[in-house]
């Protein structure tokens, strides 16, 4: 017997360490549920099976330990349906092991499964009721299964089937020296609802972790450093431009407060020379662009002798012949402009393409178009 029950508990360990998971910590308070269960219980032997059937309910508090052992305290009650005066023929208040044989074998998913079958056995406390004196005490064991449906997304309710033998140990052993007699055992089976409380990590189940090796944890490290030196050297960076930020400050301070010289301008019989400025492949003058346009006609415009010579450019992209047709283009384009919004007579403009442009280093500043007075 020594021997079975040795290779029964190497055989579990085996399986209990290949099923062996990670869980998040929890506290004592957590993974702890309430049920209620009912059901009937009848003599395993010499009794009619279904005519000596007799009510039975109960109440149970259970603490899951792992995902795989939990511990429960449960209380049942039989009812008399004999003459008998008493309301109960027995009770039976019972400590129970639970082991979790889906989780066992199969391993702890992170949560529990919809349906799941559970080994239970325990030892207990049981009384026998009889009218006026005469109450027996007993203790008992109990050994039966829990096929538990998971109900919910939350899995926060079990609806279970729970057939059961339960042993009356004193039974004949003053007289047999037997324990474990079917003669002295009842045969149980109850329905029954369980509610599981939340834990303190929000769920109403244990929570499965990844578990990091020590070459993992390592690496991790490395990379928290190297991600704080990162921090640290942008930190800098950052100290020292605000430092040039409030370099900058200060210039522009002094130059707000600077009193600049007054210059003296000196009138000089310079014709003036307007540019006119086009964005790439474009010949439309831009809005801001139209001021140099505006000093031209200005300048006309008090001057009625004189003649403008606008001469259009292009900058080397493309080809010649686009090229001579844009800087026409953009001529015609300040010229329109002249005419028809200033008012400038069309005998006194003179439109010329040139092609491309080369008076500038940077080929795109000639995408031009120039404007020269003429008196």
């Amino acid at each position: 017997m020594k021997k079975s029950i040795i290779l029964l508990a190497c055989v579990l360990g085996t399986f209990s360490a290949k099923a062996q998971t990670v869980i998040e910590s929890t506290k004592f308070t957590d993974n702890w549920s309430v049920g209620i269960n009912a059901g009937a219980v009848t003599p395993l032997t010499h009794s009619a099976f279904f005519k000596s059937m007799r009510p039975a309910f109960g109440v149970g508090f259970s603490k899951q330990l792992t995902p795989n052992f939990g511990l429960g305290f449960q209380g049942m009650g039989y009812v008399n349906t004999t003459q008998s005066k008493t309301a109960f023929d027995a009770s039976d208040v019972s400590v129970l092991g639970k082991v979790n044989l889906m989780n066992l074998f199969g391993t702890y998913l992170g949560s529990p499964r919809v349906f799941e079958i559970e080994a239970v056995a325990g030892v207990g406390w049981l009384r026998y009721y009889a009218s006026g004196d005469g109450d027996e005490n007993s203790w008992s064991t109990r050994f039966g299964m829990n096929f538990n449906f998971n109900m919910g997304e939350s899995k926060a309710w079990t609806i279970g089937i729970r057939p059961a033998i339960v042993y009356d140990m004193q039974g004949d052993y003053n007289r047999a020296k037997s324990r474990f007699n079917a003669n002295n055992a009842a045969f149980e089976i109850t329905a029954g609802l369980t509610y599981h409380f939340a834990t303190s990590n929000g769920t109403h189940y244990f929570n499965k972790v990844r578990a990091y090796n020590q070459a993992e944890i390592d690496e991790l490290n490395s990379s928290i450093n190297a991600l704080r030196g990162q921090v640290d050297t942008r930190d800098s960076e950052l100290n020292s431009a605000n430092q040039r930020i409030n370099g900058l400050q200060q210039e522009l301070n002094d130059c707000r407060t600077k009193v600049v010289p007054a210059e003296t301008v000196v009138k000089t019989a310079r014709i003036p020379e307007s540019i006119i400025t086009f964005r790439q492949g474009k010949s439309s003058v831009d809005a801001s662009q139209l001021p140099n346009v505006e000093r031209v006609a200005s300048y006309m415009s008090k001057h009625p002798e004189t003649k403008v010579v606008i001469k259009g450019y292009a900058s080397p992209e493309g080809s010649a012949e686009l090229n001579a047709r844009l800087a026409a283009a953009r001529a015609e384009a300040v010229k329109t402009i002249l005419v028809k919004r200033y008012r400038v007579a069309a005998d006194r403009v003179t439109a010329e393409g040139q092609g491309v442009g080369d008076m500038f280093t940077e080929p795109d500043w000639n995408r031009v178009s120039i404007c020269t007075i003429e008196e």
